[in-house]
């Protein structure tokens, strides 16, 4: 495939081709092609490469919610509708940038983008993020990412009630290989790109049609909480992605209450998740550290909705 490529495209190195293939951006017939894979006559290539990596992100005075900072690292909880760092189609008004005018100073171990980002949340998940202001401090912090030291937890607003009271999903997580931006479970021996992926849930409340799940992370991918959360058959409220087509309709509450429960969560504009409890040690005085902040206003509002109609269905 990368000869094949490259006698094709001339002005791009094998090397650059070979790194194409392993991201995933080439497609043969259809489907995600593999690094030694042989052509035969009539076979279809396709190659979108992906766009260059945006310039050196700059300060932009962007309100944050700070919960904690010192000279070493911050924990702020990042709003709804915040992309963590710059990406393609979404080069500002990142947490990157307005950490950059907010701190200043910010590590610079990793890709230039990505200043002082030690782990992400999607860009419509809310919630607890940390910060890291110095090398140091970052190095540290991903060690203890690494070693499943930090402690994160979700509240996850979940379709449905489900009939366990604690549930671990180990299910390794992939790209999709109909949608690139989807993440889906896979089989490890069908699909090396499978990275182990481990979520713990806990019923905390049923709520009818929905139910208030803690997702309690041991590895950290991609979509995880929201993909294990489908997996389990429990998607996330507002999952534009993974929850897509259910409604409080198909669980046969009537007209005019389903329909207000699809507007409240239509008025989220996003997945009901929220990155709720955040633990780990200080990286340079060793102390155990634990902050906790309360699900956004358009989360809570579906929240207490939920709970309002429970108790009146007791009444």
């Amino acid at each position: 495939m990368d000869v094949f490529l490259a006698q094709r495209l001339p002005d791009v190195s094998r090397a650059q081709i070979q790194r194409w293939i392993e991201a995933g951006v080439v497609e043969l017939n259809g489907r995600t092609a593999k690094p030694n894979v042989r052509l035969k006559a009539g076979d279809e290539v396709y190659l979108e490469p992906p766009a260059p990596p945006p310039a050196e992100p700059q300060p932009e005075p962007i309100p944050l919610q700070v919960l904690y900072e010192d000279e070493h690292l911050a924990v702020v909880n990042k709003p709804r509708g915040m992309v963590t760092h710059p990406a393609p189609g979404a080069e500002s008004g990142t947490l990157v940038n307005a950490a950059l005018a907010r701190f200043g100073r910010l590590s610079t171990v990793g890709s230039p983008e990505r200043p002082g980002i030690v782990h992400r949340l999607d860009k419509d998940t809310t919630g607890l993020i940390l910060i890291a202001r110095t090398d140091l401090a970052h190095h540290a912090l991903a060690e203890q990412i690494q070693q499943r030291l930090v402690e994160r937890r979700y509240l996850a607003l979940v379709w449905g009630v489900p009939r366990f009271q604690r549930a671990l999903v180990d299910a390794p997580i992939g790209r999709s290989e109909s949608d690139r931006t989807r993440m889906s479970v896979k089989a490890p021996l069908h699909d090396p790109g499978a990275r182990p992926a481990v979520t713990e849930f806990e019923l905390r409340e049923g709520l009818t049609v929905c139910s208030l799940l803690e997702a309690r992370l041991h590895t950290g991918r991609t979509h995880q909480v929201r993909v294990h959360a489908a997996y389990a058959g429990h998607p996330v409220v507002g999952d534009p992605v993974y929850g897509a087509g259910r409604s409080a309709a198909q669980y046969g509450w009537k007209k005019a209450d389903a329909r207000a429960l699809d507007e409240l969560i239509e008025r989220m504009g996003g997945q009901a998740l929220h990155a709720y409890r955040l633990t780990f040690s200080h990286p340079i005085t060793r102390q155990e550290m634990t902050f906790t902040c309360e699900p956004p206003e358009d989360m809570q509002a579906v929240i207490d909705w939920l709970r309002a109609k429970k108790e009146e269905a007791r009444e």
